[in-house]
């Protein structure tokens, strides 16, 4: 039985890591911390852990592995910390605040031979699954364009706190760019086993505010402009500013044809062939942060992958290795707004087909 410990306790850990580690055959929740220890005790009354003063009480203790749920500023603290003490590591999307903290995190986890998964859950999507298979399979030929998209109402309705840390630059880094622009940059090069080039964005703060009226210090939306290095060139948008319909769709343009994914609330994924004849299939929709709130949501797959890791040795199918080149286009992304110019990005560096 493979002993887990939660380092953060909040909606991410409760709605998604606890409930599919409890429901894993292979393993048990044996220990939490959170900084609110109000949170933290009651996330142990659920599923019979054991609550820790510290992060440092929990790895010193003979769990096996953890999940890395707290603030994005804390990820490549707590995953060195974890990794140094001989435990396999999940963080949560994104990586790390900046590229430095993703590389150490990579190299520590190579150096103690520990498995380091990040929660990158589209990939393990069924659709998205079925999606990348048909593109490796020439479906819609060679890809010429593309256009992902993941806009919901903001971290404030999905945390119930009107102002929450992601509206905070010290403690999320990056907005909307980093919560939910990081899956479709990492979805993209999953579907299509290509990598980004190029770079462009445009971010700006256009609604979301802090609790004195002012500005949060994170964008809240961001568009970005790429071309990968197979030629074709598409959008990514990422939105908190969505307040009708969460948008979690995805767009691919080939020679031969498309393929939409989550355009149509009844067919998760139509292929619409250049002679005007489609098909369609049904895999099931993924859940939206509304309906994991309801406890609507399903089992993302994220926990059985980790256990699958550990159990065989790795690599998980996020592996911290295979994100960071995901990372590396975020932090480009950042960048190119900032700056206002194109970001080239070394071929060498994004090598290689993202992890199955």
């Amino acid at each position: 039985m493979i002993k887990i410990g939660l380092i953060g306790c909040g909606q991410i850990a409760k709605l998604r890591h606890a409930p599919e580690y409890a429901a894993h055959p292979e393993c048990e929740i044996a220990g939490v911390f959170d900084l609110n220890e109000e949170k933290a005790r009651a996330l142990a009354d659920c599923y019979g852990a054991r609550t820790y003063a510290s992060a440092q009480e929990l790895l010193a203790s003979d769990i096996d592995a953890v999940s890395i749920c707290a603030a994005n500023a804390a990820h490549c603290r707590y995953t060195l910390m974890a990794l140094r003490a001989m435990k396999n590591v999940l963080c949560e999307k994104p990586m790390a605040m900046s590229l430095e903290e993703c590389g150490a995190m990579v190299e520590t986890a190579r150096q103690t031979d520990r498995v380091l998964m990040i929660a990158q859950n589209q990939r393990l999507n069924q659709a998205h699954q079925l999606v990348r298979s048909l593109v490796a399979q020439g479906e819609i030929g060679r890809l010429l364009a593309f256009q992902l998209t993941f806009g919901h109402s903001g971290p404030e309705n999905w945390t119930g706190q009107p102002d929450p840390w992601f509206f905070r630059k010290n403690s999320a880094g990056l907005g909307a760019l980093g919560d939910l622009g990081v899956h479709k940059i990492d979805l993209l090069r999953y579907l299509t086993g290509d990598e980004v080039s190029q770079v462009a964005a445009m971010t700006g703060t256009l609604d979301k505010r802090l609790a004195d009226g002012s500005p949060a210090d994170v964008e809240d939306n961001a568009c970005l402009l790429l071309r990968m290095c197979s030629g074709a060139v598409g959008t990514i948008r990422a939105s908190w500013t969505f307040y009708g319909q969460e948008d979690n769709s995805t767009v691919l343009y080939g020679t031969r044809g498309s393929i939409h994914v989550y355009t149509d609330p009844a067919r998760a994924v139509v292929v619409r062939n250049r002679d005007g004849t489609e098909r369609a299939f049904t895999e099931r929709n993924m859940a939206t942060n509304a309906q994991q709130l309801e406890g609507k949501g399903e089992n993302t797959g994220v926990i059985d992958a980790f256990i699958r890791a550990i159990l065989s040795g790795g690599p998980s199918c996020a592996d911290g290795e295979d994100v960071l080149k995901t990372m590396r286009v975020v932090f480009a992304a950042e960048q190119a707004a900032r700056e206002q110019k194109t970001i080239v990005l070394t071929p060498a560096a994004q090598a290689g087909r993202p992890a199955l």
